[in-house]
């Protein structure tokens, strides 16, 4: 029995040293490295499940990250099929994932952002439905890219676009263990 207990014991410690179970994520391998997010299936069904079929029929490859603005997001994506708004109570922190829109919260297709830093102004008007897990120094690099500055409309929205592209060479779903403890599986030294 205590032979059958030290094992279970091994075993656990084994299971929370290798991070929790499997779970899909998108792999997004682009011309400057590889971002990697999980999933919020439970808060934002809909859109997930949009977004996976979106993936999964290679609708993102070859797409353009067109918007980059530095200190807020880097966006991707166009029109297509809308989804419901699922907003939920993620905040937008940096590698925070999130459907774009427009004036109608319902408005949400294909276009994503991943922000650049904490943008708690858009918390709870935006459907979150995933987090980075891997790539953040590639996250801050596209962010720093060099931009045409444009705006859109008389508000000013900035839609600055890389002068040089940043373009989504490849995106898939894959299973991947990813540690409970980190919201980021940061590159480290």
């Amino acid at each position: 029995m205590q032979r059958m207990l030290g094992v279970a014991l091994i075993l656990l410690m084994l299971v929370a040293a290798c991070g929790g179970p499997a779970e899909e994520v998108c792999v997004l391998e682009t011309s400057m490295g590889t971002l990697a997010f999980r999933f919020f299936p439970g808060e934002a069904p809909n859109t997930v499940a949009h977004i996976k079929a979106l993936v999964q029929e290679g609708y993102y490859d070859g797409q353009a990250f067109y918007r980059v603005v530095k200190g807020h997001v880097i966006q991707t994506g166009d029109s297509s099929a809308t989804v419901d708004a699922e907003f939920n109570g993620h905040p937008h922190v940096e590698g925070t994932v999130g459907l774009a829109r427009g004036e109608d919260p319902n408005s949400g297709a294909a276009s994503f952002y991943i922000c650049l830093a904490p943008r708690p102004h858009l918390d709870g008007r935006y459907t979150v439905f995933g987090q980075l897990v891997k790539g953040l120094e590639v996250l801050r690099a596209i962010g720093d890219v060099e931009v045409e500055e444009k705006y859109l409309s008389e508000a000013r929205i900035a839609f600055h676009e890389p002068k040089t592209p940043v373009v989504i060479q490849r995106a898939t779903i894959q299973r991947r263990r990813i540690p409970a403890s980190e919201p980021h599986e940061e590159e480290r030294p």
